[in-house]
């Protein structure tokens, strides 16, 4: 076999790794690149705090000493623990079409996972769900969001023909904001006020936003998103670590908090400036002139759509209308600020209580990316 697969152990090579996912897409206008220290520090065990119940090894194809493609292998104990498999993941996944290439690379993470007593292999998948997910099986024309993986059509090809297979689809669509929130949206709004005492907050300080609600917004997250496909509850310190990295980007005019009448948190809704020409511009590097285009984006709306970042609610208040309440003040807000259509990232096309909330908006369907999985013999 002309091709060689090798665990990355150098800083060279995970440059070459990180730089690889740069060079097959330089030509595409629909990719977005993620941030280089972003991957780097993710990888690392000593930065990512998922490693404290996750082992993890990344590895690079080489054909002739090129590059071309990579694989990470993960194992998320907590993950199989909670859903009571034996899984071993496969995410930041990229090679050229070439199936020689394909298959060594899969092929090398089947047996680290063998190895290690898994018997099955699914992906793409991360640590968490905080990590781009899901391959893309339709909307190869459309360009991506930083919080989502961009693969070329060859992909869904190569994994078929590998033998993988469906395990689960998400969906995603391009929202069209209205003028006004809709009357069935107001009129759940006037009622769940009223019935269940709740009401909107919003902050105008990042720092107290943090120390006030920082912990209990990722808390509810874990508790909102439990029963959700491979869904890992967020240790403690990776909640810190998540506090400290994203809060402080957020525009909190984006970011209301629906809480009770005790003003316990019940659900939120985190919405960004789309950052996806911004990291095209940046090309995966925040220097020399990166930042500029992500400052303008998050700051000076540069853009006319958002990313539906984040949107959760307490199981015992879903169903019953709350999150009405987060459209009622996105809304106005949203149309004050210039944006005219939202992004809702990827969403589980089994999740109809999700997928009522956009019957009453102007909606595309635009995109579905998918977890394969495959049996370990």
């Amino acid at each position: 076999m002309s091709i060689s697969v090798i665990p990355v152990t150098t800083k060279r090579e995970m440059k070459q790794f990180i730089c690889f996912n740069y060079e097959l897409y330089k030509d595409s206008p629909y990719a977005v690149p993620e941030l280089f220290n972003d991957v780097r520090n993710t990888l690392d065990p000593e930065k990512n705090a998922a490693f404290e119940f996750c082992e993890a090894q990344p590895f690079i194809a080489l054909r002739k000493g090129e590059v071309v493609g990579r694989i990470v292998a993960i194992i998320n104990h907590k993950a199989n623990a909670a859903w009571s498999k034996k899984a071993v993941r496969f995410g930041w996944v990229d090679f050229i079409d070439d199936a020689e290439v394909a298959d060594a690379l899969f092929a090398t993470v089947e047996q680290w996972g063998r190895k290690r007593g898994m018997t099955e292999i699914h992906g793409p998948l991360g640590f968490t769900d905080f990590d781009p997910e899901g391959m893309l099986v339709e909307g190869f024309d459309r360009i991506g969001t930083m919080a989502t993986i961009y693969n070329y059509p060859y992909y869904p090809v190569h994994m078929e023909r590998m033998g993988y297979t469906k395990d689960v689809d998400w969906v995603e669509y391009l929202l069209t904001a209205p003028e006004a929130l809709p009357e069935k949206h107001a009129r759940i709004t006037r009622i769940v006020k009223e019935k269940f005492g709740l009401h909107v907050v919003k902050y105008t300080s990042h720092s107290k936003l943090a120390r006030e609600r920082g912990i209990a917004i990722f808390e509810l997250l874990n508790e909102a998103y439990a029963h959700l496909y491979g869904y890992s509850a967020l240790s403690s310190k990776q909640i810190q670590q998540y506090i400290d990295m994203y809060l402080p980007l957020l525009d909190l005019r984006l970011v209301p908090l629906i809480v009770d009448k005790d003003d316990h948190l019940i659900g939120f809704g985190i919405l960004l400036p789309s950052l996806a020409q911004a990291f095209q511009k940046a090309r995966g590097y925040m220097l020399p002139f990166g930042w500029w285009h992500l400052i303008k984006a998050l700051k000076w709306n540069r853009t006319q759509t958002t990313e539906m970042l984040l949107v959760a609610v307490k199981p015992e208040y879903q169903g019953k209308g709350a999150v009405a309440l987060i459209f009622d003040d996105i809304i106005p807000v949203h149309r004050q600020l210039g944006y005219k259509w939202s992004e809702s990232n990827p969403e589980l096309e089994s999740n109809t209580k999700v997928q009522a909330q956009w019957d009453y908006f102007e909606r595309e369907n635009h995109k579905r990316r998918r977890a394969y999985v495959k049996q370990l013999g």
